[in-house]
């Protein structure tokens, strides 16, 4: 990778706000650029081909893996895999920009792994797993199993925290977003 370009990591537990927060610094004119990663699980209706996700197939991704086509990647659930593309961190960087990554937990960490000073991991979490289970009811996706998948997942995600740079506890979306503004603004400059 060219540069001495720099990382922003948002990781969270699922339903934590870190898409929102995330949208929310790329529209303060921080030259942060999003990092699209890779899947090949499927897309939804509302989803874009290169702008929310690169979405290839399992085959595809695996062949992508043997290249050491990736950054990092992880399988996050049985035969869900995510990735981050070595091609999309140049493209930023080429560009001028700081990556922003909307990353899972796991994700999060081995990217802080990868970039070590370069890059400023912030973890977003709920004000409690209570929280965080409504929040998912609410968006009415889940059923009672998938549910309890991701409660149960997210609670474990809650003890990797300590391994970032910091900690942004979401429990007002205008807090969690001018706090995550300041850490951000802070490390790029």
């Amino acid at each position: 990778m060219e540069g001495s370009g720099k990382c922003v990591i948002i990781s969270a537990p699922s339903g934590a706000g870190k898409t929102t927060i995330v949208r929310s610094l790329l529209a303060q004119g921080l030259r942060l650029a999003f990092s699209v990663s890779a899947t090949n699980r499927a897309k939804r209706g509302y989803e874009v081909d290169g702008q929310d996700y690169f979405f290839i197939s399992t085959d595809e991704f695996k062949r992508r893996i043997q290249a050491h086509a990736f950054v990092e990647w992880e399988e996050v659930y049985p035969g869900q895999y995510y990735g981050t593309l070595h091609s999309e961190i140049d493209r930023i960087w080429a560009q001028g920009n700081s990556a922003i990554f909307d990353v899972d937990v796991i994700g999060g960490v081995h990217l802080k792994t990868v970039f070590g000073d370069r890059a400023l991991a912030v973890f977003v979490g709920p004000p409690s797993i209570q929280v965080l289970e409504q929040r998912l009811l609410a968006r009415n996706t889940e059923t009672p199993e998938s549910l309890r998948k991701r409660v149960d997942k997210a609670a474990h995600e809650m003890t990797y925290a300590p391994q970032f740079d910091a900690v942004v506890v979401n429990d007002t979306l205008e807090h969690a977003c001018a706090e995550a503004y300041s850490l951000v603004k802070r490390f790029l400059n």
